[in-house]
């Protein structure tokens, strides 16, 4: 019962901010669903139809509540080649066996192994993002003429001003009414929404996806499936500790990766793309009040209400409206606060961290900017392991300390040396941890070395690995 209330609370609380707040992700996701599409080489339509699917799904069945999920930029970078060549029938099949890999990793409980992603990393994470939203606004800055710039420079004013004089409403939606009005009433000539991308004009329908069923499909989708789970996921559970740090309340990791799987086996059937979680949208939910299950449904119902509802009007917001609800995005969600601390952490976190950023970076893809992230930290946590190793010699008598794996091994041989005695010799493991079998195959050898000199040896405290 208390489970179940905790899930109703997470509905009920707040629905006004909740509905608001979502609607302001729903403008934020507007522009970089359609460009993601454009990316994926799909209709803008596929797209947004996904981006309401996912929503609505998630809203129910995932882990973090006010976290955004929809159409991204990440798996349209995984699915371009598969729909360049073999078309958008086998998108929806790759789509959908992505999703049964998330529902098994869910149930495989494989989300926990976010615990083992460092805090240098994640930082990275966050920073990366900040900088690739500024950078998907770049084209839009650059090519906006100065009537745009003046938009551009109007709408920051309103989103930064218009706060000390209400917060009842979020300033980002002010923004959208009042610049839109603005140059609807003044003929001012810039990009609108409808220069983007073909609007959806109906409900989505229920669509199988159109392929022949055999292994020669699993041999096509396969891999593209495996990587949309994965870079999926990977994003989705990044986001989700962002969202963890930004309200100070945790989420089931698990639940999500369930969520996200259910999400995109309906997005698929529904003539959807695979997603995932969205930082920048999620940011701003979270900044402009959203907490609940409310907002992230918010976000995917409104975008399909106002695209199918209030088309014509929606297609009249300016690009450059969004631009500046963009760019306040991409300034909140970098930390600010690791760029001013690079002095006093520790210089190997920071590597971690600007190498996580520049993969994300130069490569545009997060998982490889987290999986060289990760990788740098367990390089740089297993050599501090090993140097913590301890091997003292008291007479004939070693007195081993620290931790003997893989990576201090070879130190842990080359500190005997049967050369210097000529007698017994005795070695103290009591104070040591063996942890693989490459630890135990370090004290075969060393034995073996001063037995070849006919030294023998008495090992004290030998335990079996872990």
């Amino acid at each position: 019962m208390t489970l179940t209330r905790h899930y109703l609370r997470q509905w009920r609380d707040n629905p006004v901010r909740e509905i608001l707040a979502g609607a302001v992700a729903t403008f934020a996701l507007i522009p970089e669903v359609i460009a993601f599409s454009f990316t994926a080489g799909i209709d803008p339509a596929v797209g947004l139809y996904a981006s309401f699917v996912i929503s609505i799904v998630i809203a129910l069945f995932g882990g973090r509540p006010a976290m955004i999920s929809a159409a991204a930029g990440s798996i349209a970078l995984v699915v371009a080649p598969l729909v360049r060549d073999h078309g958008v029938e086998y998108l929806f099949a790759a789509g959908l066996l992505a999703g049964v890999f998330q529902i098994l990793f869910g149930f495989a409980r494989l989300a926990t192994l976010m615990r083992y992603v460092s805090n240098s990393v994640r930082t990275g994470f966050v920073n990366a993002l900040a900088i690739l939203i500024f950078a998907a606004q770049l084209p839009h800055i650059l090519n906006a003429g100065l009537a745009g710039y003046a938009v551009i420079a109007a709408g920051l004013g309103v989103i930064y001003l218009a706060p000390r004089v209400t917060t009842a409403v979020p300033a980002p939606l002010i923004c959208v009414v009042l610049l839109t009005a603005a140059c609807a009433g003044l003929g001012v000539d810039v990009a609108r929404v409808a220069d983007l991308g073909a609007l959806p004009d109906g409900l989505p329908v229920l669509h199988i996806p159109d392929v022949p069923l055999g292994l020669d499909l699993l041999g096509i989708i396969f891999v593209p499936a495996l990587a949309i789970a994965m870079v999926g996921l990977l994003e989705s559970l990044m986001t989700a500790g962002v969202v963890d740090d930004q309200t100070g309340t945790p989420s089931d990791k698990n639940a999500e990766a369930r969520g996200l799987g259910l999400a995109n086996v309906a997005a698929s059937l529904f003539g959807g793309i695979a997603g995932c979680g969205m930082i920048g949208q999620t940011v701003s939910n979270v900044k402009y009040g959203g907490r609940g299950r409310l907002s992230t449904m918010a976000a995917g119902g409104l975008l399909l209400l106002f695209m199918v509802a209030a088309g014509d009007l929606i297609a009249q917001v300016p690009v450059a409206a969004l631009v500046a609800i963009m760019i306040t995005v991409s300034i909140d969600t970098l930390d600010w606060a690791s760029l001013k601390q690079l002095r006093t952490t520790p210089a190997l976190s920071n590597l971690v961290m600007l190498a996580t950023v520049a993969v994300t970076i130069l490569s545009h893809n997060l998982s490889l900017g987290v999986l060289v992230g990760v990788l740098m930290s367990g390089l740089f946590f297993t050599a501090k392991v090993a140097a913590m190793q301890q091997v003292r010699r008291e007479g004939d008598r070693y007195v081993v300390e620290g931790q003997i794996f893989f990576a201090s091994a070879e130190a842990f041989i080359e500190a005997f040396d049967p050369i210097d005695h000529d007698g017994p010799v005795t070695i103290d493991l009591s104070r040591a941890r063996l942890w693989d079998i490459t630890a135990l195959a370090a004290v075969d050898k060393v034995r073996d070395r001063f037995l070849r000199h006919d030294l023998p040896v008495t090992i004290h405290g030998l335990e079996r690995p872990v």
